[in-house]
């Protein structure tokens, strides 16, 4: 089957993104490009964003995780260590993620190295989580190969027994990692394809250097 895509057209109008108003730090516009989006755009998934991972196999590797906390350190999420993109991480921690923001015609970039945070803190949020996705962390074995659904669902049923009237803890195989930028990249769609995009990157001094790109 074959489908020509080449007359697929939008024009990008829903803002601009010039250098003289972006701040000195790209966490800033950052959280003020996610607050925008999650208030004008709330049936998007803010907070959705790609992560690239290089695999022991030498190829790049790309899937749609959840940001769970930012701060001017970097983005955090959370996985099963133990899976593949865990085990892509622990073996090559330069990572890459992206944000698509469809309804602003906006992406962000985001190039840095990746590590466990600290166990207390994957102890917290693994806390906060309502108790089917505490049990269902501990019933996959994440990126591991099953001969059909209803084992899974048989295994969780189980353990929705076994923690009836048990405390749920962390299992040590699923915790968060951060993501300490390197560089931010910012992407306002434009008109006529001229699309505004500001980089931000870290120098030998760890001072973030702005510079605009041509589309």
């Amino acid at each position: 089957m074959e489908k020509d895509l080449g007359h697929y057209r939008k024009s990008y109008e829903q803002g601009e993104l010039l250098l003289k108003d972006t701040p000195e730090n790209p966490i800033e516009l950052f959280q003020k490009w996610f607050h925008e989006v999650d208030h004008f755009f709330p049936k998007d998934e803010t907070n959705a964003m790609t992560i690239s991972t290089i695999g022991a196999d030498g190829f790049p590797k790309s899937r749609v995780v959840l940001l769970k906390k930012y701060t001017f350190e970097g983005f955090i999420f959370y996985t099963n260590y133990l899976s593949e993109k865990g085990k892509a991480i622990t073996d090559n921690p330069n990572v890459c993620l992206s944000f698509f923001w469809a309804g602003a015609e906006r992406q962000v970039i985001i190039k840095g190295k990746a590590k466990k945070i600290a166990a207390n803190l994957s102890d917290g949020y693994f806390e906060s989580r309502p108790k089917g996705s505490q049990l269902g962390a501990i019933a996959s074995n994440q990126s591991q190969p099953i001969e059909n659904r209803e084992l899974l669902e048989a295994k969780l049923k189980s353990l929705e027994t076994t923690y009836q009237n048990k405390e749920i803890e962390r299992p040590e195989f699923w915790g968060g990692f951060i993501i300490e930028p390197i560089s931010i990249e910012f992407w306002q769609g434009r008109p006529n394809r001229l699309h505004d995009r500001i980089l931000y990157k870290l120098d030998s001094e760890f001072n973030w250097i702005k510079t605009r790109l041509q589309p």
